[in-house]
């Protein structure tokens, strides 16, 4: 069974490791999860900063301005394909 962390859990065993100088195998053992998860942890939260450990479902901002852009483009050639046959269909019922 896969276990979950909370966000505050992963950033107290973070603050283990680059606060109080435990390694990463000494923190690991301490909280019971391996020291690649810790790891893991370390490298999300150095890349990101407050934006790590979004939880399920939330994007970054950038993912969600992305998703946003696509979604768009989506219905903005959806809606040329209907202008598109709207004007054919007219250019017909003139002649």
């Amino acid at each position: 069974m896969k276990r979950e962390f909370s966000k505050e859990f992963k950033r107290d065993a973070i603050s283990l490791v680059i606060d109080q100088g435990y390694s990463r195998v000494e923190a690991g053992k301490s909280l019971d999860i391996h020291p690649s998860l810790l790891s893991r942890w370390v490298r999300e939260h150095t890349k990101d900063g407050c934006d790590a450990f979004r939880g399920k479902g939330k994007l970054r901002p950038e993912q969600e301005e992305l998703r946003q852009l696509r979604e768009e483009n989506r219905r903005l050639k959806m809606e040329k394909e209907i202008l598109k046959k709207a004007a054919v269909f007219f250019a017909k019922e003139t002649k």
